[in-house]
């Protein structure tokens, strides 16, 4: 089946004023925190934490394949051998699969005392390519025309500015690049905020963009990542770097979790500035429904919803699916510091205009852009049949999105 990133990344490419937003699902918390990652359970245990089990956080990745408006799904090596090559669940799929092709040292996390987040990134990859293609440390050529495991992976790198360092972090992912492209497996770019400078960086936002053009200009089309994936900073750094070079698809990470409006607004913001894909782990992963998180994140992707107005829209949904959320709706709809990195070390605030729209109880103005609920009076006719028991296996993406927010909005 044809994959809804490949389509989208072509017409990207073609045409970059195109409404085209890819989503990513991040579920490859597991190379990151040990136990904690698939998030809390939702059990009480007299202020003893628990977490949700391996088995659990699986079943979760499964009703997002499922549900079918996310476009990647980011998984470890691991969990792609399980729900990929062993069960096939991407096989009829528009969703792609990916892994986490490196863990490098700033995101080694697990454990209460763990403190290498705290000193300058070193490089490092558990992951093997071959692993990921067809599950064992060296694929046979039939195995790999089959094309049954994940061909794509996240590569993450982090400069400190410091010469040893960066100069280390660069030559491992010139190796991965190499190996990468000789295998046919496909890549994309995670540059994370300096997570421990060596040297002071008087503006970190110049200083990342700057080093991912200098790190991508002596790579040729064939070893170049498909899209970036960084830290949101703001308008003024993403449009000079979609700028810069119309062949890079710029992407943002989501980073913490925050509130519902912080994970909505930061969306918006960057594919209003130019990103044209967003991968957030921690902020779905940490929804009261994912699902419907998910969809009013496609809703804002494709401009079918203001931010504020899916914050309460989703707040609604919560209600009907008698869940209670974790803030008031008036909380929810405030915005807050978020955290762009693994280690919640690097902030960002919105600030002027952005904040400003953001805590509007009315959306800025976007005259092209017109909320996808609206009255039906305004749209269409109150007695168009709807058909509350689809065959989803029947329905494109983007028909699985509409009859959800028909949903929504029909119970509004």
């Amino acid at each position: 089946m044809e994959k809804s990133l490949d389509i989208k990344l072509a017409r990207i490419l073609k045409d970059r004023s195109c409404e085209d937003f890819i989503l990513a699902d991040a579920k490859d918390g597991d190379m990151a925190y040990g136990l904690s990652a698939p998030g809390l359970s939702p059990e009480n245990y007299s202020s003893e934490y628990r977490f949700k089990t391996l088995d659990e956080y699986r079943a979760q990745i499964r009703e997002v394949i499922k549900q079918g408006l996310v476009d990647i799904v980011l998984m470890s090596a691991s969990t792609n051998e399980q729900l990929t090559l062993r069960e096939g669940l991407f096989q009829n799929s528009p969703l792609t699969p990916a892994i986490r092709a490196n863990d490098a040292s700033d995101i080694w996390l697990a454990g209460a005392g763990a403190v290498y987040g705290d000193v300058p990134s070193r490089p490092f990859r558990t992951a093997t390519l071959d692993h990921a293609l067809c599950g064992k440390a060296e694929c046979s050529r039939e195995e790999l025309a089959a094309k049954k495991g994940a061909d794509l992976g996240l590569y993450s790198i982090t400069f400190n500015n410091d010469l040893d360092r960066d100069y280390e972090a660069l030559t491992a992912y010139k190796e991965f690049r190499i190996e990468a492209e000789k295998k046919g497996f496909r890549h994309f770019l995670e540059v994370f905020s300096p997570n421990a400078p060596v040297n002071p960086i008087a503006d970190v936002p110049k200083f990342v963009s700057d080093h991912i053009v200098r790190a991508l200009a002596g790579v040729t089309s064939a070893g170049r990542p498909v899209f970036l994936k960084i830290p949101y900073y703001g308008p003024k750094a993403m449009e000079e770097l979609v700028r810069y070079d119309s062949s890079l698809v710029v992407g943002i990470l989501g980073g913490s979790a925050g509130t519902t409006l912080d994970a909505f607004q930061m969306l918006y913001d960057a594919k209003k500035y130019g990103a044209r894909v967003a991968l957030y782990g921690r902020k779905i992963n940490n929804a009261e429904h994912q699902l419907t998180f998910i969809t009013f994140l496609r809703a804002i992707a494709d401009g079918k919803i203001w931010p504020v107005e899916a914050v309460k829209a989703y707040h609604g949904e919560l209600e009907k699916l008698k869940i209670k959320p974790k803030r008031s709706l008036e909380d929810d709809l405030k915005t807050t510091n978020v955290s762009l990195s693994y280690n919640d070390k690097s902030k960002v605030s919105m600030t002027g205009a952005d904040k400003d729209a953001a805590n509007s109880k009315t959306p800025a103005p976007a005259p092209w852009r017109r909320s996808y609920f609206t009255k039906a009076s305004e749209t269409r006719k109150e007695d168009k049949p709807f058909d509350r028991n689809p065959d989803f296996s029947k329905m494109t993406q983007q028909e699985k999105l509409q009859w959800n927010l028909e949903r929504i909005r029909r119970s509004m």
